[in-house]
């Protein structure tokens, strides 16, 4: 049985100047049509690592995505929703005055649970992004959209259908595409939301292989709750419950040398 740690789930084994996102006492609420406020995250303060790969576990409706949907102000959609305290990107308070919400999204990349390609070519979705902000070259199109179609594992089995409609892919090759198009725009934080929750067994793998392939380039947080496969992927792992951080540690000293009991009914399957 592990024993009860008080101290803050803060990650203090982090190197300060190694901290790529950063959350202080965050809470996130919602107002409903009666008034009354529902809280989806509160008070969670911690440390994500640059280049590494940080899981989120937790049952369902425990904060996973939210607290992830933070992190590049998806939760700003929502106009219901209350934020306090503060998230930081590279240092800075992403909530200050005079931050430009678009090129935030292009600096943390969102990859959601189902596949959304566009309606369009395998071509166009990784190019869209680019010529979005003014490129035309090309050449140089041509030459990023094979760089990102190769960094998401996926060229080889789409050189020869690029100008083919991506809606005609496997749900696995469209999330894998999806990937690409994220890439293309050059994001230093990649988010994924429960991204192989909906593939099979051989495509899940697939994204697995291409999520820690992409840990030396770029920091990239899952949220899943499948704990195998955050065991498998990730560096570090956060649990969290009722909107609450529980534990937060490196992946292999959470799962076997959990500091709190709950973690440790979670992890062993007594609840969740």
């Amino acid at each position: 049985m592990p024993a009860e740690d008080s101290s803050r789930n803060d990650s203090t084994y982090i190197d300060a100047g190694d901290v790529c996102l950063e959350t202080r006492d965050l809470s996130l609420g919602y107002h409903s049509r009666g008034g009354r406020r529902q809280s989806a995250l509160d008070d969670i303060s911690l440390c994500i690592e640059r280049k590494r790969v940080t899981a989120f576990i937790g049952p369902s409706g425990c904060g996973k995505s939210s607290l992830l949907r933070t992190f590049n102000r998806m939760t700003d959609l929502d106009e219901q929703s209350r934020l306090t305290g503060e998230v930081r990107l590279e240092g800075e308070d992403i909530h200050a005055r005079g931050v430009d919400v678009p090129m935030l999204r292009r600096r943390v990349g969102m990859v959601f649970q189902t596949p959304n390609p566009f309606p369009m070519s395998v071509y166009e979705n990784v190019a869209f992004g680019l010529r979005l902000v003014g490129e035309r070259d090309k050449r140089h199109l041509d030459d990023k959209v094979e760089a990102c179609l190769r960094a998401a594992a996926l060229w080889d089995e789409v050189k020869d259908r690029l100008f083919d409609s991506a809606l005609g892919l496997s749900g696995g090759q469209q999330q894998r595409l999806v990937i690409a198009r994220t890439l293309a725009v050059e994001p230093e934080v990649l988010l994924l939301d429960e991204p192989a929750s909906a593939l099979d067994p051989i495509s899940t793998l697939k994204i697995e292989e291409l999520i820690r392939s992409l840990r030396s380039r770029l920091t990239l947080v899952i949220v899943t709750h499948n704990m195998q496969q955050a065991a498998r992927v990730s560096d570090a792992t956060a649990f969290l419950h009722d909107g609450r951080l529980v534990e937060y540690a490196p992946t292999d000293q959470l799962f076997t040398n959990p500091r709190r009991r709950q973690t440790e009914d979670y992890i062993t399957g007594r609840f969740g």
